[in-house]
């Protein structure tokens, strides 16, 4: 009998198993949080000519967004393992035209582009990446000094909001492997940023997060116990709407 694979391991194989089941129906699902994809993407402050990666992918729901704001100039980088999602990115990346967006068919833990330095990245509705030091780890390596980095998605609201609550948990039951880190799932990518600043939104139930990579020694010295507990308030981040609203 071969051993057992080790607790990251299985966690990347129920993700990847619990996507490949959402992937057919995983945009309908995520149509009602449009709007903090949005917050999220307007949150990176992109110029034209960067580069961005999306990690986590999953259809390419926010490649038009980064596209539109990198400009024909700039990279997209779209990273995802699973294979059911990966193929409805590229149907989107091609109908956003030629060039501009790439595809990187990894796990987070294993993301590796040489020569990589990002300007932004972003993570939206990504819990379980979030989670993993070694994504953390790999995303990090191929940011530069001063990149921005987005976080987005479901957190607990205080326990008197039981109504948001009940839906955080009916939401986290089919789209995270683990419920852990739900009170502030923003905590360990606060340890490796400054001026992490966090914005509860949807009635407190999820949450857009920001920060820049630290320059030299002072990576050492952020995300201190406050930040990752909390992060500072983050004022509104208006975005445009979209050019062709359904």
């Amino acid at each position: 009998m071969p051993p057992d694979p080790d607790p990251p391991q299985r966690s990347r194989e129920r993700a990847l198993a619990q996507y490949r089941w959402r992937a057919s129906r995983y945009d309908q699902e995520l149509r009602p949080f449009e709007p903090i994809r949005r917050e999220a993407v307007a949150a990176l402050g992109l110029r034209a000519g960067e580069t961005v990666i999306d990690l986590g992918c999953g259809t390419g729901l926010s490649f038009p967004l980064l596209l539109e704001a990198v400009g024909p100039r700039g990279r997209v980088i779209g990273v995802e393992q699973c294979p059911d999602m990966l193929a409805l990115a590229r149907v989107r990346a091609e109908a956003c035209g030629p060039g501009g967006i790439e595809l990187v068919a990894q796990p987070a833990e294993a993301f590796h582009e040489p020569g990589l330095r990002a300007d932004a990245a972003l993570l939206h509705f990504t819990h379980d990446i979030l989670r993993s030091p070694a994504a953390l780890d790999a995303l990090f390596a191929h940011l530069r000094p001063g990149a921005r980095v987005v976080a987005a998605g479901l957190k607990w609201a205080p326990a008197w909001a039981w109504p948001t609550n009940l839906f955080v948990w009916a939401a986290a039951l089919y789209s995270v492997t683990a419920m852990d880190g739900l009170q502030s799932p923003w905590d360990r990518l606060a340890q490796r940023l400054a001026d992490i600043e966090v914005r509860p939104v949807l009635f407190d139930g999820a949450y857009v997060a920001r920060g820049v990579v630290p320059d030299g020694p002072q990576a050492a010295q952020t995300g201190g116990p406050a930040a990752r507990r909390r992060g500072r308030r983050m004022a509104p981040v208006r975005s445009a709407p979209p050019k062709n609203p359904p």
